[in-house]
């Protein structure tokens, strides 16, 4: 765990990753509090089969519960997204503000990155995206053989701005499996939230 004193910021773009595997995250992770597996290991549990390579694994906590990250990977060094693009330390009990939306998670100085967590937003028992406050959901998420995941139109709705191939990956594997209530809400949330500007995906 990095000292409270530690005022160090940190460029990733060099250091390196080893995704944690799925089960040892939700070793870690249950009985701390709601959280979700998200990214490409969410969307390739929806799909049931393996889509493309994965440089990180994603895990989703809301804003409210965002120490349960320090209980469950306690131990561990957590660095803020701080400002994005650079990293700095965690301090233990420090509740991070809505200006930070991801945090960097790793046992030690000399080992590689192993989760990411991503913090979002919350008003009552409604999840809110941060990008749109009208993009709202209760069932936000789904259980997949007992790995609580972030339900596929979401993921999707997160990847449709300026999408890379790995998205369109996602994207074209995903959409022929959601049904038509999923569709229509991730067509809305998409066009209320980004339009038809270049560089967003949109839904048929």
């Amino acid at each position: 765990m990095i000292p409270s004193s530690d005022a160090r910021h940190l460029d990733p773009s060099g250091t390196s990753w080893d995704a944690l595997p799925v089960e040892e995250v939700v070793a870690h992770f249950d009985g701390h509090g709601p959280w979700w597996l998200a990214g490409g290991y969410a969307i390739e549990r929806f799909v049931g089969r393996a889509l493309r390579p994965h440089g990180d694994i994603d895990v989703l906590v809301l804003r409210r519960d965002q120490l349960l990250v320090q209980q469950a990977l306690a131990g561990w060094e957590w660095w803020a997204a701080d400002p994005p693009g650079t990293l700095r330390p965690w301090r233990p009990g420090e509740f991070l503000g809505a200006e930070v939306h991801d945090i960097w998670c790793r046992p030690g100085a000399d080992e590689p990155w192993r989760v990411q967590v991503m913090l979002d937003e919350s008003e009552g028992d409604e999840w809110v995206s941060r990008r749109n406050p009208r993009v709202r959901r209760t069932d936000f998420g789904w259980d997949s053989d007992g790995v609580p995941c972030v339900r596929p139109e979401i993921l999707l709705f997160y990847k449709a701005k300026d999408t890379r191939p790995k998205d369109e990956v996602d994207f074209d594997a995903t959409l022929p499996l959601l049904d038509g209530d999923s569709l229509r809400w991730l067509r809305s949330a998409i066009n209320d939230t980004y339009g038809s500007t270049s560089g967003v995906r949109n839904v048929p």
